[in-house]
């Protein structure tokens, strides 16, 4: 089915409406903070009724399939619900820099990047989000859009919430931060990111399936997930590698990242004020062989 078939058949809008009623005593991420945020009450992620974005611009800086040569037109939204101690974008994330806006200017973003060009819209941090991106899009829909969209998040998200974006989201790019609670509780207020995460990944794999490229290498559906390699093995990348392998399928495409540096409060959090070394990038690396995760990508 496609955003038309979804608009002209109500649907959309019905996912929409679902969305906002949500708000009113919001569920939308784990934490369930249960605030009135159409009345202006905020919870752990800082967000409001009205989306708030940091930019909206091209960006060519994502895994191959995501960028291509054209770019994606990427939307940093404002505000999280994790907390990481280590975030390489704090002020976006945990300060809250950029612009509040309307759906109706989200939807004229949206656009504008289509006209740029883009292989994709790429939503970053959007979990908080789901109701006003809903709402943009059915706004955006009947004037035109059509590129796939791309759910670039944390990968701390309710199964029933995703349920909202299926054939909606043709791209998932989650996280995999953790296998030991304890240690995302410490570093990104996390509570049973475990389970809730690889649920969430699951229910990814299940709307869109297995990475799916054009004949020119670009994404057009499918499941990417990234795994930040942090010191000391806090992020737990063997055990993680082990489970995609073995819930996700070998087919899996990860995207194992090596650019952790101890940012915002990285330096004052014990175990994570340094960078990784080469060492442990390797033995990270060796991890995919292991476990015959062939597709995806590694960095120099």
């Amino acid at each position: 089915m496609s955003y038309l078939d979804l608009y002209q058949s109500g649907e959309l809008l019905r996912r929409v409406r679902e969305g906002y009623r949500r708000l009113k005593t919001c569920d939308l991420c784990p934490h369930d903070c249960g605030v009135n945020r159409l009345a202006g009450e905020r919870g752990i992620c800082g967000a409001g009724a009205h989306p708030k974005i940091a930019s909206a611009n091209v960006h060519r800086g994502e895994e191959p399939p995501i960028s291509g040569a054209r770019g994606s037109g990427t939307i940093f939204l404002s505000g999280c619900s994790l907390k990481c101690r280590f975030c390489q974008n704090f002020p976006i994330s945990q300060l809250g820099n950029g612009e509040e806006i309307t759906t109706t200017q989200l939807a004229e973003r949206i656009l504008r990047l289509q006209r740029l060009g883009v292989h994709n819209i790429n939503f970053v941090t959007p979990t908080h989000f789901v109701p006003q991106i809903l709402a943009a899009l059915h706004l955006a829909v009947p004037r035109g859009f059509d590129l796939p969209i791309v759910w670039n998040s944390s990968g701390y998200e309710k199964v029933d919430v995703l349920r909202l974006l299926d054939g909606i989201v043709a791209i998932c790019l989650p996280d995999m931060k953790y296998v030991d609670d304890d240690t995302a509780l410490r570093l990104s207020c996390a509570p049973g990111y475990r389970e809730v995460n690889r649920l969430a990944v699951a229910e990814m794999l299940r709307q869109v399936g297995h990475l799916q490229q054009d004949d020119e290498g670009i994404a057009v559906k499918g499941l990417i997930v990234r795994h930040l390699v942090l010191p000391g093995g806090l992020a737990g990348t063997r055990q993680t590698l082990h489970w995609i392998a073995d819930n996700l399928g070998i087919e899996t495409h990860i995207s194992l990242m090596r650019q952790y540096f101890p940012a915002h409060l990285a330096l004052e959090t014990e175990g994570i004020g340094r960078k990784i070394t080469d060492e442990e990038y390797d033995e990270a690396a060796s991890a995919l062989a292991e476990f015959d995760l062939e597709n995806g990508w590694v960095q120099e």
